[in-house]
């Protein structure tokens, strides 16, 4: 039996508006989420051609209107590649298991002479390459020196192709969009590949949307 003159929980307004606020916060949180605007363009890509793994050229033309993530590899690395083309793989199954199209991976060799067509399509099942999303390239050291340096401007940039020896690369993820113009450069520990997996999102939607 109630005490004489208590107002029970539930007909109390003070709790009951306690409980509708708590509830209207908890349904309107998504809602008051800011989507970040999509990164600022920081640089474009001179156009480019390339090889792929079935020995068709494969460059800036093809690229063109779609976003994409590049990276840089050889297939002879001990020890950084392996796990940066993980990474990448982790991306590509990200992108595919929540069915967004339009944003594509692309990794270059940096060890041309050694990395042809063939030796790369060989690697594509070890790293888990769907080539209708990830794309591996080759071709000409200069041109792919040229790309790395005064394209996607990465160490190494006073420095002749000729008189180099290693190819300048970065281990870091490069994003690209539609108009092949660089959006960012994102490290490939956890929090590097989440974020460049939503600007990538981001930046295809803002080219969706006309405004890219």
């Amino acid at each position: 039996m109630e005490a004489e003159g208590r107002v029970p929980l539930w007909r109390n307004p003070w709790v009951v508006a306690f409980v509708i606020g708590c509830v209207t916060v908890t349904l309107i949180r998504p809602l008051l989420r800011r989507e970040p605007p999509p990164p600022p363009v920081l640089s474009t890509l001179p156009a480019f051609t390339l090889v792929d793994t079935t020995g068709k050229p494969f460059g800036s033309n093809e690229l063109r209107g779609q976003v994409w993530i590049a990276s840089f590899f050889f297939s002879r690395c001990p020890s950084v590649c392996p796990l940066l083309m993980s990474h990448m793989a982790e991306l590509q199954k990200l992108y595919q298991e929540r069915h967004i199209d339009g944003i594509r991976l692309v990794s270059i060799t940096v060890d041309p002479e050694h990395d042809t067509p063939e030796v790369l399509r060989a690697a594509e099942p070890g790293y888990g390459v769907d080539p209708s999303r990830w794309t591996l390239l080759t071709g000409p050291r200069t041109d792919i020196h040229t790309l790395c340096t005064a394209g996607f401007h990465v160490p190494g940039l006073d420095v002749p192709a000729e008189k180099s020896g290693d190819i300048p690369h970065t281990t870091k993820v490069v994003l690209v969009d539609t108009q092949n113009r660089i959006r960012g450069y994102y490290d490939t520990d956890a929090d590097g590949l989440d974020e460049v997996f939503n600007r990538a999102q981001h930046v295809l939607k803002e080219a969706r949307s006309g405004n890219g």
